[in-house]
């Protein structure tokens, strides 16, 4: 007799879940009627009481999870793991390995093969990369009659997910030619296990090499006796493709350096048999038992089950039986729980901290937790989702990896903070740094205490960053009046608001002089010039008046004033902040500048109406270009009527020669950051146009075999942002921009107590030979940084402290392939 379990919705979840029992997930390589899987659907089942008692215990367990070394995956509350509501048809290529798996590891690949055979080494190479976290170390080298690194690192690298794409395009750039030589590949890999040039701090773990490839008749004997006769470095190897090629010689390395053999005969072998090594890993753990079992914290993620951000804990699970055969006793899964990122920060004060006050955690790799730019943009992925509904979600396949220094503007007392942080240290800092604006268009300087120490019994590290005017804020109760909120620290003293308007000591006196004066001061008063669509005053508390009410209905800004980029803005700076609404091509939406008077008052313009005042007052004159521009570049406002249109647009789009020359002469800075939470369009390469544009693409066999074709629908990327800023105190920029047979003039005036700068040139149309290419300040998809640069300057890192080998002082792994073959640092 079947039993369904009847599913309800869940608010704590968010989507249909069953306390009735638990669920189980299969990887869908694994075949679900094989023995192994069907014993662990039998002895699992004995987890749901567990499950259950846990979550009377701690109503505020979310998933709870099984997570075996075979890929099984039993969870309690059950859920249907597709939601046919929200994704219908999405291909699963979840594999639970892929995110509790408690060891790293590296690979090697050949490259004398050829054919489907080398395809398939490709592939297995990407698969076993996929094994490794980012406590391993790796590179990758090729060989065939020479032994030649497959990517520019010199070095081991750091296994995070740039580094791994960056060896995995490595890899499918590798052809086939010459003959194999085993004895030059597994030299090179010993010479970079002995020449490890990794940050410090890390536990020496397993050393790994492992072979991919196709057969051979060389057992580089000479090689093994003189780099490992003591028998430190496992060797791992893997026979691909069906050939009648001689397979003892590979199975002879593998046996006598305490590794392992495998083979790899197609496609569908090769999850299983490039998990498997881990096993042997494995296996250390098991005999130290209770000194293994620590909780281990994975990185941030996004939770195949939609539950957002999550952090896993988890625990290894041994196989004890206490049998004659050793080979028995091993890592059966780990348990793990998850912990949701938005549960967390419900749990904190964050409005005690004011707008720009924050606080992050970052875990012994420098990775952010709980930071507010730990945001990646999945919104991208779910319109492309809703394009092509069969799309595998990227996240489900990477954890989100941000480092501090990529989350925030580096520089050199963030990376000392960085630094002590990972050690555990407690400590205080005041830093003058540059602060990205909530909209990611500007940057201002400013002054933040950064205060750090240990989170107890874990090896996360915890801070909390405040500006200088949120060091204090107003406590009260509940029960306490209104009007007897006091306090010493005056926080509108230093800002002039309305001349007319005495300010008070009383907070709560002000406040209502403060309503009684804007309900007064309305826009129908003649003090009021025309143009002035709304005024409105925004707190702290959340609370935004608007005026007229009308205004109020087309409202259009975030309520939340601790999301608002112009509000956050106002607070770092003690002049008036312009800020025109963003450029959007295509669109008729009328342009509006906001105008944020002081940290609490502003007014939004119609910018129709202060065009037309401002051609009048400067002149319409064919011959001269005047425009006014904010701190970012953007244009606010100009005395031609077609660029009325243009409002809001970064100016080096407009004019980029001025804009270039506004730059070079320091009126403005430009600041370049990378943004690695994004997703990108993929970029297809043409299969040929002999179809003509109207064409299906079909892949081929060979598409299929490389996993990437599946995936690249849509994929994690890396994109450019660039800000323009102010970074001296200077008021006036005057020069000459020299074309082929033509110059123009200008004059730059910053304007004071404002972000504007006001410039004349002369007009663009009298030089047009100065044309120049558009300046982009908009986000755009990079490469990045030079990977092969990072990889010589590391940012330091902690690894575990905790070793378990055979040797106790062994740590690190290389794979090798008959003629590709990679190395690794893997620590367990």
């Amino acid at each position: 007799l079947l039993l369904f379990p009847h599913f309800k919705e869940d608010e704590q979840f968010r989507r249909l879940i069953s306390y009735n029992t638990t669920a189980v997930h299969i990887p869908t390589d694994i075949y679900e009627g094989s023995t192994i899987v069907l014993n662990e659907l039998n002895w699992t089942d004995a987890l749901e009481a567990v499950f259950r008692k846990n979550k009377e215990e701690d109503p505020t367990l979310l998933w709870q999870v099984f997570g075996s070394a075979t890929g099984l995956a039993r969870y309690f509350p059950a859920s249907p793991w597709m939601d046919s509501r929200k994704t219908p048809n999405k291909i699963d290529l979840y594999d639970v390995r892929h995110r509790l798996s408690p060891r790293p590891l590296s690979l090697q690949v050949s490259g004398s093969v050829s054919g489907l055979t080398l395809k398939l080494i490709h592939t297995s190479v990407n698969e076993m990369l996929e094994t490794l976290s980012d406590d391993d170390y790796v590179n990758v080298v090729y060989f065939n009659d020479k032994a030649v690194k497959a990517a520019c690192f010199q070095n081991l690298v750091q296994a995070n997910v740039r580094n791994k794409r960056f060896l995995k395009d490595a890899v499918r750039n590798i052809s086939a030619k010459g003959i194999t030589n085993y004895k030059g590949g597994f030299e090179l890999a010993f010479e970079q296990l002995s020449s490890l040039n990794v940050t410090q701090g890390r536990a020496l773990c397993n050393k790994i090499i492992m072979l991919f490839t196709d057969g051979g008749e060389e057992r580089a004997q000479e090689i093994f006796q003189k780099y490992n006769a003591d028998k430190k470095v496992r060797i791992f190897t893997f026979s691909v493709g069906q050939h009648n090629y001689d397979k003892g010689p590979i199975q002879w390395m593998a046996c006598t350096n305490k590794g392992y053999y495998y083979e790899i005969p197609s496609i569908g072998a090769i999850r299983i048999n490039t998990q498997e090594y881990l096993d042997v890993l494995g296996r250390p753990m098991v005999k130290a038992n209770n000194k293994a079992k620590q909780v281990q914290w994975t990185n941030v993620y996004q939770d195949a089950l939609e539950l957002g951000l999550v952090i896993t804990g988890t625990l290894p699970v041994f196989n004890k039986t206490n049998t004659k055969r050793p080979q028995n006793q091993l890592i059966l899964g780990v348990m793990a729980i998850d912990v949701s990122l938005d549960d967390i920060k419900r749990l904190t004060p964050r409005f005690t901290f004011g707008p720009n006050g924050y606080y992050f955690a970052i875990d012994p790799n420098g990775y952010v937790l709980l930071h507010p730019n730990l945001c990646p943009k999945v919104h991208m992925l779910h319109n492309l989702v809703k394009q092509s509904p069969n799309i595998p979600n990227p996240k489900f396949q990477e954890p989100v990896t941000l480092d501090f220094l990529d989350a925030e503007l580096e520089d050199e007392i963030k990376v000392e903070i960085r630094t002590n942080m990972i050690n555990g240290e407690t400590g205080h800092r005041t830093v003058h740094t540059l602060v990205k604006s909530q909209d990611e268009r500007y940057i201002d300087r400013s002054e933040r205490s950064y205060t750090y120490a240990p989170v107890k019994g874990t090896d996360y590290s915890l801070a909390l960053v405040l500006p200088v005017y949120s060091l204090h804020y107003i406590h009260t109760t509940i029960g306490d009046t209104i009007t007897q909120a006091k306090c010493n620290l005056f926080f509108s003293s230093h800002r002039e608001y309305c001349k007319d308007l005495k300010p008070s000591k009383n907070n709560t006196e002000f406040l209502m002089d403060f309503n009684e004066y804007i309900d007064r001061k309305t826009p129908n008063n003649p003090l009021c010039e025309n143009g002035v669509l709304a005024r409105f005053v925004a707190t702290d508390g959340g609370i935004t008046r608007i005026y007229p009410k009308s205004a109020g209905l087309d409202w259009t800004e975030d309520p939340e004033t601790y999301e608002s980029s112009f509000y956050k803005r106002s607070l770092d700076n003690d002049i008036y902040i312009f800020t025109p609404t963003p450029y959007q091509e295509d669109t008729n939406s009328k342009s509006i500048v906001s105008v944020c008077l002081s940290v609490f008052v502003g007014v939004k313009l119609d910018i129709s109406t202060w065009m037309t005042n401002f051609i009048n007052a400067t002149l319409k004159m064919n011959h001269v270009d005047c425009v006014i521009l904010d701190d970012g570049g953007f244009l606010v406002m100009a005395n031609r009527d077609e660029y009325i249109g243009q409002i809001g647009q970064f100016f080096g789009m407009i004019d980029p020669i001025l804009m270039v020359n506004l730059v070079n002469m320091s009126l403005f800075t430009l600041n370049k950051t990378y943004d690695y939470q994004s997703v990108c369009d993929p970029k297809r390469e043409s299969k040929g146009s002999a179809a003509g544009l109207r064409s299906v693409y079909v892949p081929t066999i060979a598409d299929i075999l490389n996993v990437g074709w599946l995936a690249s629908a849509a994929e994690s990327c890396i994109t450019e942002q660039t800000q323009y800023f102010y970074d001296n105190e200077e008021k006036s920029f005057r020069g000459t921009l020299d074309c082929e047979n033509c110059s123009r003039m200008f004059h730059a005036e910053k304007l004071w107590k404002t972000n504007l700068v006001f410039v004349i040139a002369d007009a663009k149309l009298t030089c047009m030979s100065c044309d120049h290419k558009p300046l982009i300040q908009a986000e755009q998809p990079s490469e990045g940084p030079d990977p092969c640069e990072m990889a010589e300057k590391p940012r330091f890192r902690k690894g575990p402290d905790a070793c378990f080998d055979n040797n106790e002082r062994v740590g690190h792994v290389i794979i090798l392939s008959s003629s590709v073959f990679k190395n690794g640092n893997r620590q367990i």
